[in-house]
């Protein structure tokens, strides 16, 4: 088994190494990141300003960060909170703009890199949320009906029996499902380093191995040389921490994975999930997973949720008791299948204090960022770029009108508050988990409301 080195999906991929920046340079705009934000960013930046030069510089290489090693779900399910949301000016009618906005991102990013020639193994046959419990179904019941009253209908998302459940996946015990057709599944390294490839054609420069090390208006300062820039935009998400003055901005949250080897067809034949839905759990330390492309199996979670001190993981190695506790999630959903695990890793992703995405900028300094998609920035971050090029070109589009648009958190707590608050939080969901197994009641246990509480999601 294969244990970090990024990941199963940058592993697998034709990656090409890119020059570092080596002296100072000029360009109108500077980007900080080169994952899915910093590029699609960088890529409207070249449709709403043609004639602007940009320059994106990346510490390590392109997709190093979460977009190199997430779940691969292109997904239109709801980004950040509701409720936090709707309190800017468009109020719930802007957040029902965000969710069907995110839908249709879907196949706008698919056909986007076709055209472009990058093939990224999508296959948009929706997500399934499976219930095992009683009170898992229960609150999956409630999540429904609190999208249809955005306005979903249910050909957006529905509920599925245990029946009909089964017969898409075979997964043991199974209470029913939330059904939606509004997800795909990619593969996240094949979409990064395609994109990237299709912003560097339309004229963006990136560089690599080039850590910005001073941030201000107008300036990038990296240990090879300074960009100048009229315009500097941060799409650092999960390592904004390591940023000067932005230790609190964000809480770099882990998130696990692990992947099988290839399966035989007898075992696909007990598995069942013949469509290649993206799958997950309703339960509260819940997992995402999805069947690739040649025929394996990924699945993820969040294992140590937090380094004390929003220290970033080494080179995404991850430790053996997450191994083992995810690798226990398949032989549960599918006893009796051999699953053997044939690479392992992590990584973070970026989580505001209210658990909400921003995309700000100022029109002043000329500064902006995005970011803050909490496990949801495939479809998100596609989003957020093009309101953050569209901020940034002065256009008041569809985009900048998304209920994200100029909204700020405070920031988090200083340690330790900060990581017994994230082993707290994540020790209750487990406990509640443990809880509604044990009693299988149709209540949600007590324990997972106040770990909502603590962590600000409710």
């Amino acid at each position: 088994m294969i244990n970090g080195e990024t990941s199963h999906w940058m592993r697998q991929s034709a990656r090409r190494e890119r020059p570092a920046l080596d002296g100072d340079t000029v360009a109108d705009v500077c980007v900080i990141g080169a994952g899915y934000t910093g590029l699609w960013t960088a890529y409207w930046l070249t449709r709403a300003l043609p004639d602007a030069s940009v320059v994106v510089v990346e510490a390590e290489h392109v997709g190093y960060g979460a977009s190199g090693r997430n779940g691969g779900w292109l997904s239109g399910k709801m980004i950040g909170l509701p409720r936090q949301l709707a309190k800017g000016p468009g109020g719930r009618r802007a957040v029902a703009d965000l969710r069907r906005a995110a839908s249709e991102a879907i196949d706008e990013v698919i056909g986007l890199m076709a055209r472009h020639g990058v093939d990224i193994d999508a296959v948009h046959s929706g997500y399934l949320q499976i219930a095992r419990t009683p009170s898992e179904l229960a609150r999956m019941r409630a999540s429904v009906e609190a999208d249809h009253a955005l306005g979903l209908s249910e050909k957006d998302v529905r509920l599925l029996s245990a029946e009909e459940t089964y017969e898409r996946i075979h997964v043991e015990g199974v209470l029913g499902a939330a059904q939606s057709p509004h997800c795909a599944r990619i593969d996240p390294a094949k979409l990064v380093l395609g994109l990237a490839d299709v912003a560097e054609r339309a004229g963006v420069r990136i560089v690599e191995r080039s850590p910005a090390t001073a941030v201000s208006p107008g300036r990038v300062v990296t240990p090879n040389g300074t960009v100048r820039a009229r315009h500097v935009l941060r799409a650092t998400e999960g390592y904004t921490p390591t940023l000067p003055r932005l230790k609190r901005a964000v809480l770099p949250m882990n998130s696990s994975m692990i992947v099988t080897e290839p399966l035989h067809e007898r075992s696909w034949d007990a598995i069942g999930w013949d469509a290649c839905e993206t799958l997950s759990g309703a339960q509260h330390t819940y997992f995402y997973a999805q069947r690739t492309a040649d025929g394996r199996i990924a699945i993820g979670g969040r294992g140590l949720p937090y380094r004390f001190g929003s220290r970033i993981d080494d080179n995404g190695r991850l430790d053996s008791l997450t191994i083992h506790h995810l690798h226990s999630v398949l032989t549960d959903l599918w006893p009796g299948v051999d699953l053997p695990i044939a690479h392992a890793w992590c990584g973070v992703l970026a989580v505001p204090r209210d658990w909400t995405p921003s995309v700000t900028y100022n029109s002043t300094t000329r500064m902006g960022q995005a970011g803050g998609y909490a496990g949801q920035g495939v479809t998100a971050a596609y989003l957020a770029g093009h309101s953050l090029a569209d901020l940034v070109a002065g256009r008041d589009t569809h985009y900048t009108r998304l209920p994200w648009t100029q909204r700020r958190a405070r920031t988090w707590e200083p340690e330790p508050l900060r990581w017994l608050g994230s082993y707290a939080t994540y020790a209750l969901y487990r406990s509640a988990d443990a809880v509604e197994h044990r009693t299988e009641g149709d209540r949600t246990s007590p324990l997972a409301h106040f770990a909502d509480t603590l962590s600000g999601r409710h």
